[in-house]
């Protein structure tokens, strides 16, 4: 996430939104926040696609990266369904229904099966 940061010449303040991998494991999970807040800080308001269309395998960080390019797009951070209690209260999660938000720069987290990772930024044009 860093590194992406540092290759998009945007600092984690730039970035508002991020659409995390989340999985729902508490190991995977709390991981993500962290590093989250490494990076970028508390300030990023995040959702996680994924709880509404479960886990696509190799199509997970497709359809996760189309997700965020909508959400700037339209600048709407779509909700994590299924999460009543976040983990970390200090993170900004979106849940129950959409928010609007202006989104300039945002953040798409995927993780892979046997360690291959990624964290794309998206900006607007």
């Amino acid at each position: 996430m860093t590194e992406a940061s540092v290759t998009a010449d945007l600092t984690g303040a730039d970035i508002s939104h991020v659409n995390a991998h989340a999985t729902s494991t508490p190991v995977g999970d709390m991981a993500e926040i962290v590093g989250l807040r490494h990076a970028l800080g508390d300030h990023p308001v995040l959702t996680a696609t994924k709880s509404m269309s479960g886990h696509l395998l190799g199509a997970a960080g497709a359809l996760e990266s189309i997700a965020t390019i909508l959400s700037i797009r339209d600048d709407i951070v779509p909700p994590t369904i299924n999460l009543d209690d976040p983990e970390d209260g200090l993170l900004d999660v979106v849940t129950h229904k959409p928010r609007q938000l202006e989104i300039r720069a945002a953040l798409n987290n995927s993780f892979g099966f046997g360690g291959h990772n990624v964290a794309l930024i998206f900006t607007k044009a």
